[in-house]
């Protein structure tokens, strides 16, 4: 495996002359650089971006790209992609020669459209969450809340890239067929369990050829970063169609991606060993590597907010209704997935995107979705300010985010990813 090593760029006492990027609580240090692409007003096409503090540098404009095409990024191999940060850290730290050049160029976040980090390729959705799927598996088949292949492969099903929506875009109610568990027929009707899921986006890089599959030691480097994800699913639509094949109206309307890519270098200093209990089932030799056991996981916090239009319009800033840890959630490491999605000769490029699926934790108040949050929708949740939440309503706006932590390091945050409920329209 890859596994980046530490060096300069992770440096905690190295300082930018941006000054809002020395601001302790930010999530965009300059141990960070995460790339994402924005427009500036009156800009029709996408421009390759870099964060750091509350600014956003151009980077082609900085003189570190010939085009604004994100995929050409995206491509770089983990060596070029590496030196590329490393113009970055040195250019935006104090004392640069770069500096009176480079402020041209920084643009107020605030002030520019930032959206998907990159073109969305294709997008599998995998569920890897093994508290979340412990926790629906209750629900439905408490006698066996784990199918027997749950611990054996990473389960995971083929989602719709074209609705992939840029943190921030309004998500409209979907409506789709409902069937009471005393209807003889179902109905057309606008979902009135609507859920949200946390989770985290894995954006390839390098792809690999077609009937080539990806060793487990190599995965990482056709890994460019992370982001994070809102699968936003309808559940009554699919309690009724998911049978035999999977989901498909419950979440294909609309999935939300935060618009910064954390990469896998930024993380390195958050690297965690990755094993199950020697009890549990182990891995496949495809699936399995020291490397991978010693440094596959990372240490990710994750938060989901919620604010009502109550809330909303009393100028309350919204409840954080649930924290959880990726390292905890996931049954399956990032390497493990593009390993097991190639494994069958499956041909992955620059901008596919496969996300982890639903990250729990292991107690009932971490729980990544209302689904969970609800049990079922049977027990509904209080909210500070006097409401209670079953399933989403029209106006309710959730917010996921993360970051990275640790003594003796600058921390790494991920931004937010965001959508506000609309009403349905009805056909």
């Amino acid at each position: 495996m890859s596994v980046v090593s530490l060096d300069a760029t992770h440096d905690p006492a190295r300082q930018s002359w941006v000054d809002a990027a020395q601001d302790p609580n930010t999530d965009f240090p300059l141990q960070n650089l995460p790339f994402g692409r924005f427009r500036l007003a009156g800009d029709t096409t996408w421009r390759v971006g870099v964060a750091i503090g509350d600014q956003v540098l151009d980077v082609k404009a900085a003189g570190l790209a010939q085009s604004d095409d994100m995929a050409q990024v995206l491509a770089l191999t983990p060596t070029q992609r590496q030196a590329l940060r490393h113009q970055l850290f040195e250019g935006l730290s104090v004392g640069s020669a770069q500096q009176a050049q480079w402020q041209a160029h920084l643009h107020p976040q605030a002030q520019v459209q930032l959206g998907l980090p990159c073109e969305v390729r294709d997008y599998t959705d995998f569920y890897i969450g093994i508290h979340h799927a412990t926790a629906v598996g209750k629900l439905f088949r408490p006698d066996q809340p784990l199918l027997p292949n749950y611990r054996w492969v990473p389960i995971g099903y083929h989602g719709r890239a074209s609705s992939i929506v840029a943190s921030g875009t309004p998500v409209v109610r979907p409506q789709g067929q409902l069937k009471a568990p005393d209807a003889q027929v179902p109905r057309l009707a606008p979902s009135q369990r609507l859920d949200f899921e946390l989770e985290l986006g894995v954006v390839i890089g390098p792809g690999n050829v077609q009937g080539q599959p990806v060793p487990l030691d190599e995965a990482e480097a056709h890994v460019f970063g992370l982001t994070l994800f809102n699968d936003w699913s309808a559940r009554d639509i699919q309690a009724w169609e998911y049978q035999p094949l999977g989901p498909f109206l419950s979440k294909n309307f609309a999935s939300t991606q935060s618009p910064w890519m954390v990469t896998l270098e930024a993380l390195a200093p958050f690297r965690l060993p990755f094993a199950r209990d020697p009890q549990d089932i182990q891995p496949l030799p495809y699936l399995s590597s020291a490397a991978n056991a010693q440094a596959g996981a990372f240490d990710i916090q994750l938060a989901i907010h919620l604010q009502t239009q109550a809330m909303r319009e009393a100028g309350h800033a919204g409840d954080c209704i649930s924290r959880s840890h990726f390292a905890q959630a996931a049954y399956w490491t990032v390497a493990q997935l593009v390993t097991h999605h190639t494994v069958g000769g499956c041909n992955l490029a620059p901008g596919d995107l496969l996300a982890t699926g639903t990250l729990s934790g292991p107690e009932p108040e971490q729980a990544a979705s209302m689904l969970e949050l609800s049990q079922g929708g049977k027990q509904a949740f209080n909210l500070s300010n006097g409401e209670q939440r079953s399933f989403l309503l029209d106006g309710d706006e959730v917010t996921l985010q993360a970051h990275c932590q640790r003594e003796g390091l600058r921390r790494i945050g991920f931004g937010s990813c965001t959508g506000r409920v609309l009403p349905a329209v009805n056909i």
